[in-house]
């Protein structure tokens, strides 16, 4: 092909500036001075302009461009972006190590990667035969938010790969952290205060603001960098095989990654680094908060694999966290999502760590008790891993007068409902289940499986059905229409449609499932299934003393304190009317109180995780056949059943020969005479 003068000069221009950028923002390097830099990047948006086919779009001149969108799509993640558990002293480290031998069945010590822990945003990037295609934000590991023009505005995310001594690769996703350095946030607040705006609180949520700008060029004007520390998936000739050596691929790919990472051959010297690094970080020119330590041998990392969103073969070690002196100025109290009743501390502004604190966390009564912390004092606050901020204790010795000690309100500072705090319990919760602090955990937690198991109504559809009014309560659910539907954003029709048939479905779930979906405290499924068993209906469980709950077995004095409570709310029993006019079943047949059924007297622990049932759904079906669900390991258990990932419960039934059953020996046992 033969290419006309403009593309051979659109070209030369291209390898010219991003060879620069490579130099300056990955090497650290610079060839070139900024003010040539901006010759060559004119005349190459001229030339573009002038002749829009050369324009590519893997350009220099792309970085910044295009409308405001009007919104994020979803960014899903091929393989899972994992969190991290974390280590906050030597022997958790320790204890780390010593697992990592044992699971991936070690003798001596294992070599392991260490890697400054950056303080901003994880970020996916995905390259495709080289080049910069999409990329997104973490969210919960699995579906994030696309921002691949917030990210096209980063100078040290290459918009097209390097060759690294071969071809580059298929395919792969290069994950990373989109960060703001220092000397960039303290510029970009000089300019604000200048400009006669509010300075930004720390370069973190600084850096996360600026890729979540629905206009690139506003993004751009943060001037955020990047750091590159793994990959998702990899479709190359000969990929890297340890930690190290993807860390080394990235760089002559032409991604950046951080210059202070080591490849160690113990934990001895992991330790060593932790340490050196805890002294050395506000010498950096960026916020860290720890270091990550990883398995090198990628091989060993796959046998070791994750325990929900934590893999095993890596571990955070997160340093000490910041402190300072401050006046307590009041106690306050929020409403969690699952009712419980939290203190907070209001608070003289203090700067920690380079953010202005002005509330902090003092966890619940038993903590303000046991620390004395009153109103008025001067109090220790640090940021716990440099992130939630926490009050320690007063200062005693500055403490003016006597102070009174807190007490914890007895209304639901939202609803006015009354508190529950059980004598010898650390968390009080408000009892009504309308409560518009709590409603979306428990509209999930009512469609969910062991409950009504209503598909479709998940996390995002509970939220935005209380966000957009439509509900108030769980009853409200049986008043969705397609119209209403229809009006949530990203709803489809038939998406719509499938959670009406699962709403209709689940009116004939009765009265156990009901009961467990209301969210009492203290009822989950087994105890559930006690109560619709034992009386039938829920007027007469609303109408039941706590003597005659007592009656129940398994049912003891909290429980039943739980259960009169909750229905001694008006709002609770408004809502259980409701759901009886929109149809839905809430009897159930009622048994015998001597216990009747293939499983009568006998007690049955459940471990681990089955391949088709709940634990719940498990327990309700065990006491439906007239046993009993114990959480600890007895002589008297009859049976231990066990699923993946079963732990100390499976040990100790092998230790006292107890029964063993899977799933499958669980349904045989259940269908038995």
């Amino acid at each position: 092909m033969v290419l006309t003068a403009a593309e051979r000069r659109a070209r030369e221009l291209r390898a010219r500036l991003d060879e620069a950028n490579y130099r300056y923002h990955v090497l650290d390097d610079p060839q070139i001075s900024d003010a040539d830099y901006d010759a060559l990047l004119r005349e190459l948006l001229d030339l573009e302009e002038a002749h829009a086919e050369v324009r590519t779009p893997d350009s220099p001149t792309q970085r910044v461009g295009g409308a405001p969108a009007s919104g994020f799509p979803e960014y899903v993640h091929v393989r899972p972006m994992l969190s991290l558990a974390n280590a906050f002293d030597e022997s958790e480290l320790l204890a780390f190590d010593a697992r990592v031998r044992k699971l991936g069945g070690v003798d001596g010590d294992v070599a392991y990667t260490c890697e400054l822990k950056i303080d901003g945003l994880a970020v996916s990037l995905r390259y495709d035969e080289g080049r910069l295609t999409a990329g997104g934000t973490r969210g919960d590991g699995t579906v994030g938010e696309e921002i691949t023009a917030n990210l096209r505005t980063i100078k040290s995310i290459p918009l097209s790969l390097r060759d690294a001594g071969g071809a580059v690769p298929r395919h792969i996703d290069v994950r990373g952290e989109a960060y703001l350095r220092k000397s960039d946030f303290a510029r970009l607040n000089a300019a604000r205060v200048k400009q006669g705006l509010r300075p930004f609180e720390n370069p973190r949520n600084t850096a996360a603001g600026g890729l979540r700008q629905k206009d690139p060029k506003l993004a751009a004007q943060r001037s955020l960098s990047f750091y590159a520390y793994a990959a998702g998936e990899i479709d190359a000739d000969d990929p890297p095989r340890t930690q190290w050596e993807l860390l080394a691929y990235l760089q002559r790919l032409g991604v950046r990654v951080n210059e202070h990472a080591v490849r160690v051959s113990s934990m001895g010297e992991v330790i060593a680094f932790v340490e050196r690094f805890e002294e050395l970080r506000e010498t950096l020119d960026y916020e860290i908060d720890g270091v990550v330590i990883k398995v090198d041998d990628l091989a060993l990392q796959a046998k070791l694999g994750s325990i929900g969103k934590d893999p095993r073969w890596a571990v955070a070690y997160k340093f000490r966290a910041r402190e300072a002196r401050t006046k307590l100025l009041s106690i306050e109290v929020n409403v969690g999502r699952t009712g419980t009743l939290n203190p907070y501390a209001v608070l003289e502004p203090v700067r920690i760590g380079g953010v202005t604190v002005t509330n902090a966390t003092l966890h619940n009564l038993d903590y303000i008790r046991s620390n004395d912390i009153r109103a008025g004092d001067v109090v220790t606050v640090i940021r716990a891993g440099d992130v939630i901020p926490r009050v320690v204790g007063p200062v005693l010795e500055l403490r003016d007068g006597d102070l009174p000690l807190y007490e914890l309100p007895t209304t639901c500072p939202v609803c006015g409902a009354d508190v529950d705090h059980p004598e010898g319990e650390v968390m009080a919760r408000c009892t009504n289940a309308t409560c518009p602090a709590q409603l979306v955990e428990r509209v999930r937690h009512f469609a969910s499986r062991g409950a009504m198991d209503i598909e479709g109504i998940g996390d995002q559809l509970a939220a935005a059905l209380v966000e957009s009014g439509l509900v108030h309560d769980v009853s409200d659910i049986y008043a969705l229409d397609l119209e209403k539907l229809l009006a949530l954003p990203r709803m489809a029709e038939k998406s719509a449609s499938n959670v009406l048939t699962a709403i209709a479905a689940s009116k004939s779930r009765g009265l156990a499932r009901v009961l467990f979906g209301l969210g009492i405290r203290m009822v989950g499924g087994q105890n559930a299934a006690i109560l619709a068993g034992d009386f039938g209906s829920i007027d007469a469980l609303a109408a039941a003393t706590e003597d005659e709950l007592l009656a129940s077995e398994g049912i003891g004095p909290e429980i039943a304190r739980s259960v009169v409570l909750f229905f001694a709310q008006e709002p609770n029993r408004a809502m259980v009317r409701r759901l009886r006019d929109a149809g839905v079943d809430m009897t159930a047949p009622k048994r015998e109180r001597a216990p009747v059924g293939p499983l009568a007297g006998k007690t049955l622990v459940l471990t681990g995780t089955l391949p088709n049932l709940t634990r719940d759904e498990a327990a309700e079906m065990i006491v439906a056949a007239g046993g009993k669900v114990s959480s600890a390991v007895s002589k008297k258990t009859a049976y231990v059943v066990a699923g993946e990932e079963a732990g100390t419960k499976l040990a100790k039934a092998e230790q006292l020969a107890i029964p063993i059953l899977d799933e499958a020996g669980l349904r045989a046992l259940l269908e038995s005479e």
